[in-house]
């Protein structure tokens, strides 16, 4: 199969689809690699480690999605890169297609079979988002606490406090991987910590791993209310595959807040849970709402590219060799996991909460071949 991988034009977005050593395997495996030139830089990867990878270097984008029969990438693409889209192309890559109803509409206008990272599904996890998800977690504390500072219009306040000061509070909706590897990093930084989430045995496991050093509670509207009315930091952490994520953090809340608390809504690319929620880039990640600042910036973990992109093709190459080697229909017969990814296939909607989230129509995948 011919693979190609292109440079990604979000703003700010440094992470490339796939490295040097990703295009050994695949070309050992006995495919052809095609890269843009540069399309590695910013996350570290010289062009001409790509070479000596045996990958075919081509100058633009679009050279690169033409010839190509798989495109890898890392971010969805963006209008700009609509017009590259042709019929049976596979693309491979982050989608949240129920927050871009754009998207979706080009996809499907063209025939492009949509493989998406965040919705592949396996065992009961969702592999190909862990990594970002446990970067993005582990990033919202670090930067929730730089924004909590003064000169940026937080209140001023140090999560770990000194002895003799208060900690600060740091609330976390969401107790999967995201809230999780936020709990981490706010409970190794000191501050006192409160999980939210509606699942009473995801609570209770968190409760066995770190103890009396958070508190756990069911996540309900009155629950959300109280707690956030008390924080300092709030780590928005929810995920439903595939669908748009829920408003759990209502406008209202904010008038009960602290001046200069902070909100990290991660989960700004499904839309937010909170309903002010703006998606924000890494050069003004900030905006103030009711005295409540946000930072909603929709690709977190582009700022660490070179951590980030090996995180992610070190989960997504698995299965990009298995759909080059065999072809996507073939790829999801032997390997039926493979069906949770494709959101899109010959002009129709094949993720059921994507369809969910429109209003539009729901095709099982199994059912077209």
């Amino acid at each position: 199969m011919r693979v190609g991988c292109v440079r990604e034009i979000k703003k700010q977005e440094y992470r490339v689809g796939l490295t040097p050593g990703n295009v050994k395997d695949y070309i050992h495996a006995g495919h052809e690699v095609y890269i843009e030139k540069d399309a590695g830089v910013g996350s570290g990867f010289s062009t001409e480690e790509y070479v000596k990878a045996g990958a075919k270097i081509l100058d633009t984008a679009k050279e690169v999605w033409d010839i190509s029969e798989m495109i890898v990438k890392v971010k969805e693409p963006l209008k700009e890169e609509y017009a590259y889209f042709h019929k049976d192309l596979i693309l491979y890559t982050y989608l949240h297609l129920a927050a871009d109803r754009a998207l979706l509409d080009a996809m499907l206008t063209s025939g492009v079979k949509g493989v998406a990272y965040e919705t592949l599904e396996e065992n009961g996890s969702l592999p190909l988002l862990a990594p970002m998800s446990q970067i993005a977690g582990r990033l919202s504390v670090q930067e929730g606490a730089k924004y909590l500072e003064k000169p940026f219009g937080g209140e001023g306040v140090l999560l770990a406090g000194v002895p003799g000061t208060p900690k600060a509070e740091v609330v976390i909706i969401g107790a999967g991987s995201v809230g999780t590897n936020a709990c981490k990093i706010a409970v190794g930084m000191g501050a006192n910590v409160t999980m939210l989430d509606v699942n009473l045995a995801r609570l209770a496991y968190l409760d066995d791993i770190f103890g009396a050093r958070i508190q756990t509670l069911m996540s309900t509207d009155a629950m959300i209310e109280e707690a956030v009315s008390k924080a300092d930091l709030v780590i928005g952490a929810v995920l439903i595959p595939g669908k748009a994520a829920p408003k759990l953090m209502k406008k209202a809340y904010l008038k009960h807040m602290k001046p200069g608390s902070v909100i990290v809504d991660v989960a700004v690319d499904q839309g937010g849970c909170c309903e002010t929620t703006k998606v924000t880039y890494h050069d003004d990640p900030i905006y103030v709402v009711d005295n409540v600042v946000h930072y909603c910036v929709g690709n977190m973990p582009g700022a660490v590219p070179r951590t980030s992109t090996i995180a992610l093709t070190n989960a997504t190459l698995r299965y990009g060799l298995l759909i080059a080697g065999n072809g996507l229909e073939e790829a999801c017969r032997k390997y039926p996991v493979l069906y949770s990814a494709v959101n899109t296939y010959a002009g129709k909607i094949t993720y059921e909460n994507v369809a969910l989230s429109f209003g539009l129509d729901y095709t099982d995948i199994q059912s077209i071949y």
